[in-house]
């Protein structure tokens, strides 16, 4: 759930599936809560001060968005790891017990490990092979191998191959189990931004399908790079590709600022920009049962009360 305006004012709540649980953000804190496999819920809370009162540059148009976006894809990672850790704690659990060896945790070097595997993966699969699927096909239709018709078959092809990546993954257990957590944090933002108590059975009542979903954004990253690239006065291979890799930062600070201005303008712009991404958290999101629900819900209350602490004014924005 990515933060932008509402009549001006930054939203106050937003969250992301983890394994077996959901982290849940307020303006200056968050709570990780994930169910353990004995039923038990471990949490991790903390405060998090926005990222444009640490450094006032990200106020800028463009650079707050980066600077948003960085603070998500960090704090991702943090639940990831964590819940990851409550994961193998579940599984070490008994090697424990006959071994007496403390069970294993994902450490820095792993991770560090899987984002630089991860940032590679997204080079190759979203900018390599989309541009060179595009050129062998310009290669073999001469009507084709114009440059701007080759750069609006990479934006296609990116977007095909997004689409089918994240079909197939959604056919997989465990990420269908996310998925269902996914739904969960959707219903109980709903909840919560609704004004009504937040309970399982209220949450419940609403869909899975929400507007500021991180999907949402990355459809509007991808419309908005099909129509950059498709701008770029390159014909050589590897000047096309270095440029959509430049260009990528700023592809995703305007991004940002069309969401951001459209958010403001709920019956036009905002509606046409959302409605692929609420189409596509079909896929992303899946029907939650209580118990994940639940979990949304004690993630949601954690993120609160540490806010409450630190003399945060909890309002609906």
């Amino acid at each position: 759930m990515l933060p932008v305006l509402e009549s001006g004012e930054e939203t106050l709540v937003g969250g992301q599936a983890v394994i077996e649980g959901v982290m849940m953000r307020a303006p200056h804190s968050y709570c990780v809560a994930v169910r353990k496999a004995n039923g038990e819920v471990a949490t991790e809370e903390s405060p998090l001060p926005r990222v444009s009162e640490k450094y006032p540059l990200f106020k800028l148009p463009v650079l707050r968005g980066l600077g948003t976006l960085g603070q998500a894809m960090w704090l991702g990672i943090k639940a990831l790891q964590f819940s990851t850790n409550v994961m193998l704690s579940d599984q070490g659990q008994a090697h424990e017990e006959k071994t007496g060896e403390k069970p294993p945790e994902v450490n820095k070097w792993a991770m560090g490990i899987t984002i630089a595997f991860s940032v590679l993966f997204f080079i190759v699969m979203y900018k390599v092979v989309p541009l060179v699927m595009a050129t062998e096909i310009g290669k073999l239709f001469p009507s084709l191998h114009g440059r701007l018709a080759i750069n609006l078959m990479d934006g296609v092809l990116r977007i095909a191959i997004f689409l089918v990546f994240l079909t197939s993954l959604s056919r997989m257990k465990d990420i269908r189990r996310t998925f269902e957590y996914h739904g969960a944090e959707h219903k109980v933002v709903f909840n919560y931004e609704s004004g009504q108590p937040v309970t399982v059975e209220n949450a419940q009542k609403f869909v899975t399908f929400h507007p500021r979903c991180g999907t949402s954004f990355l459809i509007v990253v991808m419309l908005i790079s099909l129509l950059f690239y498709s701008l770029l006065p390159f014909d050589a291979f590897a000047a096309k590709l270095i440029a959509r890799i430049a260009l990528l930062p700023l592809i995703v600070g305007v991004s940002y600022e069309l969401i951001r201005f459209a958010a403001k303008h709920r019956q036009g712009l905002m509606a046409t920009l959302t409605t692929p991404g609420l189409w596509l958290q079909r896929v992303t999101t899946k029907p939650p049962s209580d118990d994940q629900t639940a979990i949304a819900i004690h993630a949601l209350e954690g993120a609160f009360e540490l806010e409450k602490s630190q003399g945060g004014e909890l309002v609906i924005a």
